[in-house]
């Protein structure tokens, strides 16, 4: 009769750590989900074990790839509702808000490469919550197990048990390999389904589709294929466009500098490059998340430590629009900060949504930006698209910028005042508290203007915003970006540069043109500003 042989205690130590780490890895993943957007809905996607990716939209049929990810997983997509929080789909204007809703749309076809990262990064970080929790509780068994057995019952078990070591660890090794691939014995209803040929040459190629879905897409997939393209033709153009236009910019200031050097032209009065703090201003950006790369080529660059972005960088607030965030998010290169001052199309939920990006979000006090001490605030309003503005806060927008005023004058060591709406900081500037202030919200660039002791600089929209036309797509308008350089000795402004992209796909860096010194030591009233440029309003461009 043979003797079972015993392996040693370290072996049958690593084989029961081994087996319930990866018992816990493989629950982990097969049943980890996150609860994310797709387009302008609320979607919820499940790792699966059937090797398919597969959106379902309910009662319209399905659509169904096969899978990118490893070991045979798949995702299953559950659409939801298009939410109705903030105001999204309410309010007098159903066309108008269902407008907002295409736009939606075409942002995920214009940028689905973001949407696959942000549900990939979703999909893995609740993996391993899972995983951590699943092993956290079996550690707990286990250790509750060993106390309430004792002595005597420990022995008892370990006499059976051990002899038995390599029959557990293989039946153990089935259940786990077996509740991993199961799944994989379901039929998929679109498996005799011909691939669309709609999507022949793209990311999705070789979907099939199910129900009414695949005659939506067969009439209308094309449209949207044409869509990806175009907007991918245009932005990647552009880029290059700009690239160039930097190349020629950055080539000429090196000449100016040895000119300079040599004493051939008038030095710029700039201090040592120690002393200057460089930043990039980009505002209503309306999840135009092609410009993302150019914004990226303008940080590189111009060499900047700061993106100082003065708001609107979603259309909605809304949940779904974190696929903006994250797209803008990363442009940034590393090592670039960014402070954002949210506008009136932004929400708590976009700023909960920046600030998971590591974005700086101001919120009514004064912070220190690499030696610049800003000051900035939300919008006192909240803009939704077919429902008009209305007020975020129990603060109106006058009672927000006397609040403004009040912060910056008690500070009095404000450098920069960032807020969306130009007219929040008009009582401080006129106050003489704040040198300088950078705004959007008008989708026109003003200034800068002296206002009281400093001067106001309201942007453009660096999404190329135009009046009742989407900001998705390629430019319907001229998109701007501004390079600031600022004295961090002398604590001033020294220069700025203009960074245009056109609707022709063409880009131009401008020369570096000087702050101007103020008209006099007295406030200049805001009705007496060195320029006289269209009035301001509350309202945006696009009359929201």
């Amino acid at each position: 009769m043979s003797t079972r042989r015993v392996p040693p205690r370290w072996v049958r130590w690593t084989l029961v750590t081994v087996l319930l780490l990866a018992s816990c890895v493989t629950f982990g993943i097969t049943t980890a989900r996150a609860d994310l957007a797709l387009g302008p809905h609320e979607a919820r996607y499940d790792v699966t074990s059937d090797s398919q990716v597969v959106v379902d939209v309910g009662p319209i049929g399905t659509l169904e790839i096969d899978s990118p990810l490893p070991f045979g997983l798949g995702i299953r997509v559950t659409v939801g509702e298009i939410p109705a929080d903030l105001r999204t789909v309410d309010g007098d204007d159903p066309l108008g808000a269902l407008a907002g809703d295409a736009e939606s749309y075409l942002q995920l076809f214009s940028d689905p490469e973001t949407t696959v990262r942000r549900v990939a990064e979703e999909l893995v970080a609740d993996a391993v919550q899972r995983t951590m929790a699943a092993a956290l509780v079996v550690a707990g068994v286990g250790v509750g197990g060993y106390l309430l057995l004792g002595v005597r019952r420990r022995e008892e078990l370990a006499s059976r048990l051990v002899p038995r070591t390599w029959e557990i660890t293989a039946g153990v090794t089935v259940v786990v390999l077996v509740a991993a691939v199961v799944p994989r014995v379901v039929v998929s209803s679109t498996e005799q389904a011909p691939p669309a040929q709609v999507f022949a040459g793209t990311p999705l190629e070789g979907a099939r589709m199910t129900g009414r879905l695949a005659g939506v897409v067969d009439t209308y997939g094309s449209m949207a294929i044409d869509l990806y393209d175009e907007n991918e033709a245009f932005y990647a153009g552009a880029d290059a466009e700009l690239d160039d236009a930097w190349a020629e910019r950055l080539h000429d200031q090196e000449i100016d500098d040895i000119a300079r050097s040599v004493g051939l032209k008038e030095p710029d009065g700039a201090p040592a490059d120690d002393d200057v703090l460089t930043f990039v201003v980009v505002t209503d950006l309306h999840c135009n998340t092609g410009m993302s790369p150019l914004i990226r080529t303008t940080l590189e660059r111009s060499g900047a430590q700061v993106l100082l972005n003065a708001g609107d960088t979603t259309t909605n607030g809304t949940s779904v629009e974190d696929v903006c965030v994250s797209s803008f998010a990363d442009a940034v290169p590393d090592g670039v900060d960014v402070v954002v001052a949210d506008g009136n199309h932004d929400s708590v939920v976009t700023s909960e949504q920046e600030a998971a990006q590591g974005w700086r979000v101001l919120d009514g006090s004064v912070v220190d930006v690499h030696g610049m001490r800003v000051l900035g605030d939300r919008d006192a309003l909240e803009t939704r698209v077919g429902s008009g503005s209305y007020t975020s806060t129990d603060e109106t927008s006058d009672e927000q910028a006397a609040r403004i005023e009040q912060t910056a004058c008690e500070d009095d060591d404000v450098d920069l005042l960032l807020i969306h709406t130009p007219s929040a900081g008009t009582p401080a500037m006129n106050a003489g508290c704040v040198p300088f202030q950078i705004s959007g919200h008008l989708h026109r660039r003003i200034g800068p203007v002296q206002i009281g002791a400093g001067f106001r600089y309201v942007s453009s929209s660096t999404a190329g915003a135009a009046s009742d036309q989407p900001t998705v797509g390629p430019l319907n308008g001229i998109a701007e970006m501004t390079v600031f350089r600022f004295d961090t000795e002398a604590r001033r402004m020294i220069d700025l540069q203009l960074v245009e992209v056109t609707p022709a796909g063409t880009a131009a860096v401008g020369e570096r043109v000087p702050v101007p010194a103020l008209a006099g030591p007295g406030a200049v009233p805001v009705e007496e500003s060195l320029e006289d440029p269209a009035p301001e309003v509350e309202a945006d461009a696009d009359g929201a």
